[in-house]
């Protein structure tokens, strides 16, 4: 090599690429498509990994670097790249999934005066999101604007839609939107023969590639629309179901239609028509005393979370979701299962004997309960992890079998101590009603803290009782509503109460 050339090697700056990707979604597929495609144009390319955290706790990070060889350089000539990504130093990152962008913003590899932004739009909730008692998924429209903010460009759109509709991997919906932004110095058809050389996938592969790549092209802004706030009305009613819907729409105001009509559809599918007309009777209960002037708030609030108080998760409630054909199916679709194949799911099953001794007949149950050595020693055998099979013969039938058993539901002690801890909150509720309207409201919304399952119902319950017990000290005062609310909130912020408790202690500094 001579001077010149030798010279300007050295000064040239290689193109610095990020991908962030999370598993299963060819990330490593899509960074070697880019270094490929970088050595067939002449070239030299690089890249290296590191791993994420399973359960999406974080993205695997691919970092490639990629060099112009001079026309006269020696066979075999390889620069020396660097191994990781610098902030501020980043030419192009891709982000397979939104706030998997948005990390990378965080992480400061998005500048507004060198950096290419390509991130598909959808979402996978990241198991920060999942956890939060309330709702603690990130808010896309920030994160758009904070993209349209930091990167010089930006393409953004929805490539997991595209990669299902065409049948394509968004590994090659993503090396599209590459293309098509321009972010390479190299033809489409360097990509195409890229995907055409890899061997594996190819014509599916090309057109996740053209529909992407026409989209970049086109440049439409991404738009983010919160998601819609209405119920969904439920499916078409019949038999005696469809008597009950009736009912309801003779019984109750309009404003009030929506949420009563998914609130009986689920206590209903829950137990059965019986239970739905039970339903609509607690309701008209708490409709006897609200106000049309309020729109009728507080009927809607009952009508929602009466619901979640009759359909509580129980063991049979668990069994009979985890064996339904729609289950399986939507299984199979999330996979990718070809028709062919078979698959096996895997669940993790970790019963404690409440939850047993609460589906047993109300007598026996509290039997058990009232000597504690018995249940210590029962409990010693049931409270263990199980890895149960749903698709074997033997635990589909078991948990089958215990689905159906639903029909006993009402005899059980864990039904005998809901109905008792319900109608003793709605006994709370009118008596707020008479002086405290808002409160009364409130009150109801309260019920959103008590969800889920053996330990998540036992923490949501204890949060429950300990607002509603505060609730009690600020009555009385102009402000008990707003109270309850933040108290609330600070419920729903973190699963061990740690917020619950200074909201607490902050309530009792000014009543004392």
């Amino acid at each position: 090599m001579n001077v010149a050339s030798q010279t300007a090697l050295d000064t040239a700056k290689p193109l610095a690429i990020a991908v962030l990707a999370m598993g299963g979604q060819g990330g490593g597929v899509l960074v070697d498509w880019i270094v490929a495609m970088c050595e067939r144009q002449g070239w030299a390319a690089q890249s290296t990994s590191v791993p994420g955290v399973a359960q999406r706790t974080g993205a695997t990070i691919y970092y490639i670097e990629a060099l112009p060889l001079p026309p006269n350089a020696p066979p075999g000539l390889k620069p020396v790249l660097s191994l990781m990504a610098v902030p501020g130093e980043v030419d192009i990152v891709i982000g397979a999934e939104f706030m998997e962008a948005g990390r990378a913003i965080q992480r400061g590899l998005v500048t507004p005066d060198r950096t290419t932004l390509i991130a598909s739009s959808h979402r996978a909730y990241a198991v920060v999101e999942k956890q939060t008692p309330g709702d603690g998924i990130g808010d896309a429209a920030i994160m758009l604007k904070a993209a349209e903010a930091t990167a010089k460009k930006l393409v953004a759109f929805d490539m997991a839609a595209i990669g299902d509709k065409t049948g394509s991997a968004i590994s090659a919906v993503l090396f599209g939107a590459l293309a098509g932004a321009d972010a390479l110095p190299f033809p489409r058809e360097a990509y195409e023969a890229t995907i055409r050389a890899a061997g594996i996938g190819v014509e599916p592969s090309l057109r996740g590639f053209a529909a992407a790549y026409e989209r970049a092209k086109a440049g439409t802004p991404l738009e983010i629309t919160p998601p819609p706030k209405k119920i969904v009305a439920p499916r078409t009613p019949q038999g005696d179901y469809a008597a009950l819907v009736a009912q309801a729409q003779a019984e109750f105001p309009d404003e009030t239609q929506m949420m009563l009509a998914a609130g009986l559809q689920r206590v209903v599918d829950f137990q059965d028509n019986a239970y739905g007309r039970e339903y609509l009777d607690l309701v008209k209960g708490i409709l006897a005393i609200d106000r049309a002037d309020r729109g009728y708030a507080l009927t809607q609030a009952a009508a929602k979370y009466i619901a979640v108080a009759m359909a509580y998760d129980d063991v049979y409630r668990v069994a009979d979701l985890k064996t339904r054909a729609s289950r399986f199916e939507r299984v199979r679709k999330e996979v990718g299962v070809a028709p062919d194949q078979l698959i096996y799911t895997t669940e993790f099953m970790h019963p404690r004997m409440d939850e047993v001794a609460g589906s047993l007949p109300k007598a026996l149950g509290r039997f058990i309960e009232s000597r504690p050595r018995l249940f210590k020693a029962l409990d010693k055998f049931v409270n263990r992890g199980r890895r149960v099979r749903t698709g074997t013969i033997r635990w589909f039938l078991m948990l089958y079998i215990l689905g159906g058993l639903k029909r006993f539901r009402r005899g059980t002690l864990r039904h005998a101590n809901e109905v008792a801890h319900r109608d003793a909150w709605l006994v709370r509720v009118k008596q707020a009603a008479a002086k405290d309207y808002d409160l009364a409201v409130e009150l109801l919304n309260n019920r959103r803290l008590v969800k889920g399952y053996s330990d998540t119902h036992a923490r949501g319950l204890s949060k429950f009782d300990r607002v509603m017990a505060a609730a009690n000290k600020l009555e009385g005062r102009s402000d008990a509503a707003e109270w309850v609310r933040r108290l609330r909130d600070a419920a729903l912020k973190d699963e061990d109460g740690v917020a619950l408790d200074g909201a607490l202690k902050t309530v009792d500094s000014f009543l004392h």
